[in-house]
């Protein structure tokens, strides 16, 4: 059973930042790798970032490039996105979701399970 809990959302200006947390089970972090994807209201779900299979690189998409950080700590099975410079384009449901060793890294349907999502708000 595989389970991803999205926490970290609310309400921030422009210009400020937020963490979101995505936490998992041991198995679930060891055997998949998290990515995170958003979602606004009348738009494809898109991605945000995740991590290479090793650990060692990260991705971005070029919209949040230099703005959010992706990162893990697997003594709490847990992957992290730490969002800086906030827009009023970066509202959206915050996604986080699990992909298996050679799934593609930034395609939707490569991600076997997904969170609920947290809501993410930036006013101007």
């Amino acid at each position: 059973q595989v389970q991803l809990v999205e926490s970290g959302g609310g309400l921030v200006q422009a210009g400020g930042s937020l963490r979101l947390s995505c936490a998992a089970s041991a198995r679930t972090f060891s055997t998949y790798r998290m990515g995170w994807f958003r979602q606004a209201p009348g738009k494809e779900r898109e991605f945000v970032a995740t991590l290479s299979w090793s650990g060692v690189s990260t991705y971005y998409a070029d919209s949040v490039k230099g703005r959010f950080t992706i990162s893990r700590d697997s003594a709490k099975n847990t992957v992290y996105l730490q969002m800086s410079s906030l827009k009023p384009e970066d509202t959206a449901i915050y996604y986080c979701a699990a992909r298996p060793r050679g799934s593609t890294l930034n395609r939707v349907d490569e991600y076997a399970y997904w969170g609920q999502g947290t809501q993410v708000t930036v006013s101007s």
